[in-house]
């Protein structure tokens, strides 16, 4: 991989690789954009087939976050971090705090959170080693809640925009992923009178909520043919490609995965098959609204997260309109909004005059 040319596509500011051969750590941190602030993403912990799989990723998760704080008005830019590692086998406390290390070394350009493979417990050893993480217990501590709410609001958003009623009564959603956000997800659709189904590449999760959430349950490879009204990705990205969405049977697209589209052409795939989809930097933000609030110095505020987590829904209808207005995809639509924010910011800051000697 040619790793200057693979930042310029992106338009990553940062890479920085870390490598701690006495604790096993291997880590990549993207910082992407700071124009709004520091860098904030999470952590996430994968067994990656190779090294370009791991840069490519790191990349693309970044860029994301970027425009999912600028989508939620944060004033923070984006960036991501990725440990080369399984988290079921090989996570232990002296990787956390060595990342916790070498994060602090970046000296505030970059803070860190849970995120795929990781946990608040793993936060808290990363912070024994820096202060630049967030998603701590004392506050807020675990953001799934936060994410799973933002994406209710998004696919309420979608019911209205396909079928003019918000309402998830009787409507059937299909989760793929019942890990910590889609689990959520799944508990909130049930308390709204959707009917659910479920799956996941690790059976277990599923066995023991099927009976508790009255959840259906589908084949990993199936999951895709499911006639339904709402296909929910809320596992890894890249889900939606040119086989996959063929096989969609759903009025809209609305999940808590990052980076769902394998190529922004997909969008306009969905778009030639009449199939919404909701922007997943977008609904899926209630999670790093939740992370921010914890670095107000206010403290934290179940109140005041909740409160931004609901604009979502209007902020789906936004782009839907335009979208709509434009003749553009929902995806192309939400960039837009997003990118616009960090280059007004961007104007204005370069508007400021620097202070003179005293």
């Amino acid at each position: 991989m040619e790793i200057f040319q693979a930042m310029e596509s992106y338009g990553t500011q940062q890479l920085v690789f870390c490598s701690d051969p006495k604790s096993g750590l291997r880590a990549i941190v993207a910082i992407h954009d700071t124009t709004l602030g520091p860098a904030l993403g999470g952590c996430r912990m994968w067994p990656y087939r190779s090294e370009d799989e791991a840069i490519t990723d790191v990349l693309r998760l970044s860029q994301g976050m970027t425009l999912k704080n600028a989508a939620m008005g944060l004033s923070l830019g984006g960036g991501k971090a990725v440990v080369l590692a399984d988290p079921a086998a090989d996570k232990s406390e002296a990787q956390m705090r060595a990342l916790g290390a070498f994060i602090e070394r970046l000296g505030g350009s970059y803070i860190t959170a849970e995120d795929v493979g990781t946990t608040p417990d793993d936060m808290e050893q990363v912070a024994h080693a820096t202060r630049f993480v967030a998603g701590l217990s004392a506050h807020g501590g675990d953001p799934s809640p936060a994410t799973a709410l933002g994406v209710l609001y998004g696919m309420r958003a979608s019911l209205e925009v396909v079928f003019d009623s918000p309402s998830l009564a009787g409507r059937h959603v299909v989760v793929q992923g019942l890990g910590h956000v889609g689990l959520r997800l799944c508990e909130l659709l049930v308390q709204e009178g959707a009917v659910v189904t479920v799956t996941d590449l690790y059976p277990e999760r599923i066995r023991s909520q099927v009976d508790r959430l009255r959840l259906g349950v589908i084949g990993p490879d199936d999951v895709y043919d499911v006639e339904a009204d709402v296909f929910a990705p809320c596992a890894l990205g890249g889900v939606l490609n040119s086989d996959t969405i063929r096989r969609l049977h759903v009025g809209a697209v609305c999940g808590a995965a990052n980076n769902q589209l394998a190529t922004p052409e997909d969008a306009r795939r969905l778009r030639e098959r009449h199939i919404f989809y909701a922007p997943d930097f977008v609904v899926n933000g209630g999670g790093v609204i939740h992370v921010a609030d914890g670095l107000s110095p206010e403290g934290f505020s179940q109140r005041r997260v909740e409160a931004r987590v609901a604009r979502i829904h209007e902020q789906v209808l936004a782009v839907a309109a335009s979208a709509e207005r434009e003749g553009i995809t929902t995806h192309e639509a939400a960039v837009r909004l997003a990118q616009r924010r960090v280059e007004e910011l961007a104007r204005l800051l370069r508007l400021r005059v620097p202070e003179g000697p005293a």
